[in-house]
C-alpha cells in the first residue's frame, strides 16, 4: 500500500470515528513531504464545503504561504467530487490520486454522481445572469490594480 494513501486513509478513519463526517480523508504531498492533510468535517462544522481535500488543501496553502500548490501531489480516499476538483484545479495540484471512485462513494448513500451529470437545462433553472453591466465595472477596477495577484 502506498505510504501517502495510508495515511489519507487513517486520516479518514480518525474523522469517521469522531463523528466529523463521511469516509473521506487527503493528504498533500511537495517533494516527499507532507505539507497539508484533511478529513471530512461536514457534520463537526455544520458546512457543506468541508470536504476532506478542501480541509488538506487549506492546511496546505498556509502551511506553504501561498495559494499556488504547484509541484504537489494529492492523495484522498475517494475519487474528488466537482466541488473538490474544482479547488484542486484553482491550487494548480500537479497530480491526484484516488481510492474509491463515484460509483462506490454512491453505493454508500453519497450524491457525487447527480453532480457530474448535471444538464444545461437543470443548470438553467437556477444559475441565472443579473446585473452583469455593474459586475463588469467591479472586473475593470480589479483589472486597474498594478499589485493584483493573478490567480
Amino acid at each position: 500500500m502506498n505510504r501517502f494513501m495510508r495515511l489519507a486513509i487513517n486520516e479518514a478513519k480518525r474523522g469517521i470515528l469522531a463523528g466529523h463526517g463521511g469516509p473521506f480523508g487527503c493528504v498533500i504531498v511537495k517533494d516527499g513531504v507532507i505539507v497539508g492533510k484533511g478529513h471530512n468535517q461536514v457534520i463537526k462544522n455544520q458546512d457543506p464545503t468541508c470536504h476532506g481535500e478542501v480541509m488538506a488543501i487549506h492546511k496546505a496553502c498556509k502551511k506553504l504561504g501561498t495559494f499556488d500548490l504547484s509541484g504537489c501531489e494529492l492523495y484522498t480516499t475517494g475519487e474528488p467530487c466537482p466541488m473538490c476538483l474544482g479547488a484542486i484545479l484553482w491550487a494548480n495540484i500537479d497530480k491526484v490520486y484516488f481510492g474509491c471512485n463515484i460509483i462506490d462513494t454512491e453505493k454508500i448513500g453519497f450524491r457525487d454522481n447527480k453532480f457530474y451529470s448535471l444538464t444545461d437545462e437543470e443548470k438553467g433553472e437556477f444559475i441565472k445572469e443579473l446585473d452583469r453591466k455593474q459586475c463588469l465595472k467591479l472586473y475593470d477596477l480589479y483589472m486597474s490594480l498594478e499589485n493584483k495577484k493573478e490567480y
